[in-house]
């Protein structure tokens, strides 16, 4: 199991639009992915459990990838956060 922490920077927060693409990205993957904060964490692979995070600028949010392809997960969504959130 791999895990990777990130503080949201984009003043808009965790919008539809990058959440639509973490989703989306995140389904590309076998491994299991959930991302969240210490109080909840949710599936990465559905749209209704990320948006229901209402992440803002300045929460921080943990993802945990676990299964065959977690370090490509990690890399990939990794890279989109910091170009994008």
């Amino acid at each position: 199991m791999k895990e990777f922490r990130y503080r949201i920077t984009d003043e808009l927060g965790l919008h539809a639009r990058p959440a639509g693409q973490l989703v989306k990205m995140a389904t590309g993957f076998e491994c299991e992915i959930k991302i969240g904060t210490p109080e909840k964490m949710v599936d990465a692979k559905r749209i209704m459990g990320v948006m229901g995070l209402a992440l803002k600028q300045g929460d921080e949010v943990t993802l945990t990838f676990n299964g065959p392809d977690e370090a490509e997960a990690l890399n990939a969504l990794e890279t989109f956060l910091k170009g994008n959130l």
